[in-house]
């Protein structure tokens, strides 16, 4: 009994009873507890609260997972409702008989009821659902969804979502998140793909700034080549020679207040011109969404700024 008593008491320990240090190694490995100072071995049968299993990649660990999906907040419940499926058929695969049938249609209704209940809820619900259209869109990956839905509760906290349209501060949240991680998706884009126009998901976009006091960096020309690179079908080499402009012109300060998607169009073309690539200014300008004559302006100043070379 003093034995048990005693390994007890060395569990609980914070410090090393010989020297008072408080500088202890856990070696899992070996399941001892020693001082890093004086080196006792406080404990030598310490548990492993890990799992008994190994994993050595990512899927390994997924599929050995005994536990739920994680957290999510792009799911307007954070994923932690159950759900009860549509699918009336038993665990063997068996045609439930029709009284059963009908009283899991019942306890399904008002599952959904229960999961959104409140006026919250269902903003979330809706919201998430207007998100995840989006995303799947134009193309947005899974994180960037999550840090959009994030913005988007922080928004719905602060009331800024009341009196104003759902669609726009959803869509308004990706874009800040796009923006935020330097993915390249323009505000166009993603007012294409909502159900809202453009200049409300701006001016929505600007209120997530103002209130929310985001402080988002400024778009780099860089980010957009390769988007507008393999819209057009520009070679690999030519858009390295692109970029290489838009270096030399971050450099003299020459982009300094332009629109990056106008300056990148404009160091495509002239790549393509010095690598003699047949594009025109009309193909690189659908691509990047903006004017044939924004391109014609941006070239002229680089051509003049840099001093480049242009072949006729």
């Amino acid at each position: 009994m003093g034995k048990k008593k005693s390994m007890v008491h060395q569990r609980l320990v914070d410090k090393c009873p010989e020297c008072g240090s408080k500088n202890l190694i856990h070696d899992y490995d070996t399941g001892e507890t020693v001082c890093g100072d004086c080196g006792l071995v406080i404990y030598e049968q310490m548990m492993d609260k890990g799992p008994e299993w190994r994993a050595f990649t990512q899927e390994e660990k997924a599929s050995r997972s005994r536990v739920g999906v994680p957290t999510s907040y792009s799911v307007h419940d954070k994923g932690l409702s159950t759900a009860i499926s549509q699918i009336d058929r038993d665990a063997f695969g068996r045609k439930l008989p029709l009284r059963t049938r009908l009283q899991m249609w019942r306890l399904r209704k008002w599952q959904i009821r229960s999961r959104v209940h409140s006026s919250i809820d269902r903003n979330l619900a809706q919201a998430m659902a207007e998100l995840d259209r989006l995303s799947d869109k134009v193309y947005i990956p899974s994180p960037l969804k999550e840090k959009a839905a994030i913005i988007y509760r922080k928004a719905l906290d602060k009331g800024l979502v009341r009196g104003r349209s759902i669609a726009a501060i959803a869509a308004a949240a990706l874009y800040a998140a796009c923006r935020s991680s330097g993915t390249p998706r323009t505000l166009r884009e993603i007012a294409e793909a909502s159900l809202v126009e453009k200049k409300d998901v701006a001016r929505c976009y600007r209120l997530l700034l103002r209130e929310l006091e985001v402080q988002m960096p400024i778009a780099d020309p860089l980010n957009y080549i390769s988007k507008i690179g393999e819209m057009t079908g520009i070679s690999g080499k030519t858009q390295g020679v692109a970029i290489h402009i838009l270096l030399q012109a971050k450099k003299k300060r020459a982009s300094a207040g332009k629109d990056p998607m106008g300056l990148a169009a404009a160091a495509l073309y002239i790549a393509c011109l010095q690598n003699n690539e047949k594009k025109t200014q009309k193909d690189i300008a659908e691509a990047a969404g903006v004017t044939e004559v924004t391109v014609r302006n941006r070239y002229k100043t680089l051509k003049k700024q840099l001093h480049l070379v242009i072949p006729d």
